[in-house]
C-alpha cells in the first residue's frame, strides 16, 4: 500500500482536539483507526462501571498524553469496549447481510475523494475502519455523515424508529508504518476472534 510523507502522527505537528465524553485527535490528513457501535451493543451497567475507572484514571494522566501514555489508555480502555463488543451483545442488526450492505456501501461512497480507507469490517454490532480524511474532511464529520445515513436506512428497512448507533465513537492516529500495519491486522483478524461465521460480517482491504 502506497502511504504519503504525512500519512502518520507527527510530534511536532499541530493537533485539532474535541471531546464529548471521549477525546479526539486529527492531525492533518493522518491515517486514523476508528470504532464505532450499536446503541445495544454493551450494557449500561458495564459501561457505567467503565465511566467511573476511566474518569479517575484521566484524572491522574492529564493531556497532552505521550506515546507511552496513550498506548496505556488504549490498553487500558478501548479494549475492554472492543473485547465487550466481540462478545455479541444487543440486537446485532448488522448480522443481516442486508444491514451490513448498508454500512459498506456508506463507507465506500466517497472513498479516494473525502478520504481514503485502507480497511474496514462491519461486524453484527460495531464498525472498524482504517481511514485517511482528506482535505478539510474531519473523521467526526465523516462518521457522523455515515451514521446519520446508514440510521435511517436500517430503521427504513426494519421499520423501526429512535437510536440506531451510539452517539460516540473510539478514535486513535496512527503513528508509525508498523501501527498502521498492526491495525490492518486487528481488522482483518477480528471476525475471527469474534467467532463470527463468514456470513456474519463485511470484511474489504485496499489491494
Amino acid at each position: 500500500m502506497v502511504k504519503s510523507a504525512i500519512s502518520f502522527y507527527r510530534a511536532d505537528g499541530g493537533l485539532e482536539k474535541h471531546r464529548r465524553n471521549l477525546p479526539h485527535w486529527q492531525q492533518d490528513e493522518v491515517w486514523v483507526y476508528a470504532t464505532w457501535r450499536l446503541a445495544d451493543s454493551i450494557p449500561q451497567s458495564k459501561l457505567n462501571q467503565w465511566k467511573v475507572e476511566r474518569s479517575d484514571w484521566m484524572s491522574r494522566h492529564p493531556e497532552p498524553w505521550d506515546e507511552t501514555t496513550e498506548s496505556e489508555y488504549h490498553e487500558r480502555f478501548s479494549q475492554k469496549i472492543d473485547e465487550w463488543l466481540d462478545k455479541g451483545m444487543g440486537s446485532c442488526v448488522l448480522r443481516d447481510s442486508r444491514n451490513a450492505k448498508i454500512v459498506a456501501w456508506a463507507i465506500r461512497h466517497f472513498d479516494d475523494d473525502r478520504y481514503r480507507i485502507a480497511s474496514f469490517v462491519v461486524i453484527p454490532n460495531h464498525v472498524h475502519v482504517l481511514i485517511q480524511p482528506k482535505g478539510d474532511n474531519t473523521v467526526s464529520k465523516i462518521l457522523k455523515s455515515w451514521k446519520g445515513f446508514t440510521a435511517r436506512e436500517i430503521n427504513r428497512r426494519l421499520g423501526s424508529k429512535g437510536t440506531l448507533w451510539q452517539n460516540e465513537y473510539w478514535d486513535r492516529l496512527i503513528r508509525s508504518e508498523r501501527h498502521f500495519f498492526k491495525v490492518l491486522e486487528y481488522i482483518r483478524e477480528n471476525p475471527t476472534k469474534a467467532k463470527l461465521a463468514q456470513r456474519e460480517y463485511i470484511f474489504e482491504e485496499r489491494e
